[in-house]
């Protein structure tokens, strides 16, 4: 086996040259430039030190560029991963002790070994178990949450909860200790931010700058509004008036740590830890796929798996917390020109700089500051728009979404995922179970078949041609024996009934028990059961069984050729013995 399968920096280090390093190293300037202020909003938002973001961005983005296959995915903390580790280490610990930090180190170490196991196990087919609405609805009630949360820190009041009605209550109780300072603080910079997010790139090219430099320097945003409120705070002692800021951040490298061994908090965190992994992979491959397709490349999703395990096993190590791929940052990274993921290891070398020599400069930054960085990333994550599409087009699908949305609103994130799953699930069986079959008739002049409620088409009364739309399986066996035996008994001349089975994909045994009941039935009746386009897999499994034999009718390559010869027999019901494995069974 070729070690580039496990080690992709094999693969795409064997061409790296001086090209690709100046466009990877000018694209880490840029992330690192946006990753500092993000890194530490976010770990404000899992409740740690805000250092603790710094390290989630140094280890992980070195680990991912050996073993990722993305060329521009940038690994890191991201919001929902954010909430998702604070709702987990708050379970189990208060915030700001050292068991909180533990049991988010603990969440990192659980989540990449996890990944890391699935993805030996080529498990990357589980993005797949994850519907598109369960996955909106999760990413919009998240964000609504997110948004929420931060309100407190702009407003400069105290506030908590674990749920949307309690943190809305909560916000009310507090609101009339409103600090001035804060929201003078909270509100431009939430303002200024939404602005440079859509109007930044558009004023910077009226005023001269080349598109591309222009849009960089519009994503550059959060720092400018980092040092504006960080000088505004100096000059105005905010610290004084009641405004909080960071203070003190430890410089220095991430110090080695070591999770938790501790089996009863391992027992506590390893749901929460799968719902994590799940989750982030999830969100880590959508966004990695997104801009390999527009290059023309390709991922693994199982050696990513073995990527973000890898990463998530060094933010452990290195004192940080749970990490995926965002997609803010690594539309950044794509955009600036990102080549291979070694411009994800320049951005850790860079971040690894900012806490050496960075970090006494941020104490007057207001966490107001961070918690609008927040609010503006988070809103953008909010689709209020799927709901509608989605109950014009699948009402099932609605109902999936919109559960994940409430559910994750009031009972909160890890109950929000497993509802959505739930519920997705359910539906996914209730279809299955139900599958959608059509009495079929002869186009004119034609040799296809079309459903007869909505094609003008041929038929003959004593020939009833059914197509089946969905594999044979325990799910809808039952349900199948019951719809053609209901049409039989709609039509007393009829002598021969054929299933048209080209989107059959598969017989399962209770599907296979459904025929031969089927068979029995309509033998019993006189009538000739006929299966037509059976595909070759189905046919192969059909003849290791006593079914072809005990046919009561003959299997046909298509269903024209079935139509045909059926409707030309005008004999008494019934085939005989020697027609039940005779010309035209494949």
């Amino acid at each position: 086996m070729s070690l580039s399968r496990y080690f992709p920096i094999l693969d795409w280090g064997r061409s790296y040259n001086r090209s690709v390093l100046t466009n990877d190293l000018m694209a880490a300037v840029i992330v690192t430039i946006m990753l500092i202020p993000q890194s530490l909003a976010y770990a404000l938002l899992a409740g740690l030190p805000p250092v603790v973001g710094l390290y989630a961005s140094i280890l992980p983005l070195v680990l991912y560029a050996i073993f990722g296959t993305s060329r521009t995915l940038a690994v890191g903390p991201v919001a929902v991963i954010s909430l998702m580790t604070a709702s987990a280490a708050g379970a189990v610990a208060a915030q700001g002790t050292a068991e909180y930090l533990e049991a988010a180190v603990t969440l990192a170490m659980l989540s990449g070994v996890m990944l890391a196991v699935l993805g030996l196990l080529r498990a990357g087919f589980l993005a797949n178990l994850l519907s598109h609405p369960v996955i909106s609805g999760f990413i919009t009630a998240s964000g609504i949450l997110i948004a929420t949360s931060q309100l407190k820190h702009i407003l400069g009041i105290k506030a908590g909860g674990d749920n949307w009605p309690d943190m809305l209550g909560s916000l009310a109780a507090g609101i009339a200790q409103t600090n001035p300072w804060t929201l003078a603080i909270g509100i431009p910079a939430t303002l200024f931010l939404f602005w440079v997010r859509k109007g930044g790139k558009p004023a910077l090219q009226r005023l001269g700058l080349p598109p591309r430099a222009a849009d960089m320097t519009a994503k550059a945003g959060p720092v400018a509004a980092v040092a504006l409120t960080i000088l505004a705070a100096v000059l105005l002692d905010l610290g004084d008036r009641g405004v909080n800021l960071v203070g003190g951040i430890p410089q220095g490298l991430p110090p080695f740590a070591v999770p938790s061994a501790d089996l009863s908090l391992i027992e506590k965190l390893w749901v929460p830890a799968l719902l994590i992994s799940i989750i982030g992979f999830v969100e880590s491959v959508s966004v990695a796929q997104t801009l390999a397709a527009k290059r023309r490349q390709r991922i693994s999703p199982d050696q990513e798996l073995i990527g973000l395990g890898a990463a998530n096993i060094a933010s452990a190590f290195s004192g940080g917390y749970p990490v995926t791929g965002g997609f803010a940052r690594s539309a950044v990274n794509f955009d600036a020109g990102a080549e291979t993921p070694a411009a994800g290891a320049f951005t850790a070398v860079g971040i690894a700089l900012a806490t050496l020599f960075l970090t006494p400069l941020l104490f007057s930054l207001p966490i107001a500051t961070l918690a609008a960085t927040i609010i503006v990333a988070v809103l953008s994550l909010v689709d209020l728009k799927t709901p509608g599409r989605l109950w014009r087009y699948s009402k099932a699908d609605f109902a999936a979404h919109v559960a994940t949305i409430g559910i994750t609103l009031v009972a909160g994130v890890e109950l929000g995922v497993i509802a959505g799953v739930a519920v997705g699930l359910l539906l996914y069986l209730w279809r299955a179970s139900r599958p959608h079959a059509a009495i079929v008739g002869r186009v004119p002049e034609t040799e296809h078949f079309r459903n007869v409620e909505r094609h003008e088409v041929f038929t003959v009364p004593h020939v009833l041609s059914i197509r089946i739309d969905e594999a044979l399986t325990y799910l809808n066996a039952r349900w199948l024996e019951e719809y053609v035996l209901e049409r039989v008994a709609e039509k007393p001349e009829l002598r021969h009934v054929i299933l048209m089975c080209s989107a059959v994909n598969e017989i399962d045994a209770s599907g296979l028990e459904s025929l031969e009941a089927i068979n029995h039935r309509l033998e019993d009746g006189g009538i000739g059961l006929h299966l037509s386009e059976v595909k070759g897999p189905v046919m192969d499994r059909l003849k290791r069984t006593d079914f072809l034999e005990e046919l009561h009718g003959k299997v046909y390559l298509s269903q024209n050729r079935a139509f045909d010869e059926l409707v030309r027999d005008d004999g008494a019901p019934g085939l005989p013995q020697d027609h039940f494995i005779a010309r035209g069974m494949i």
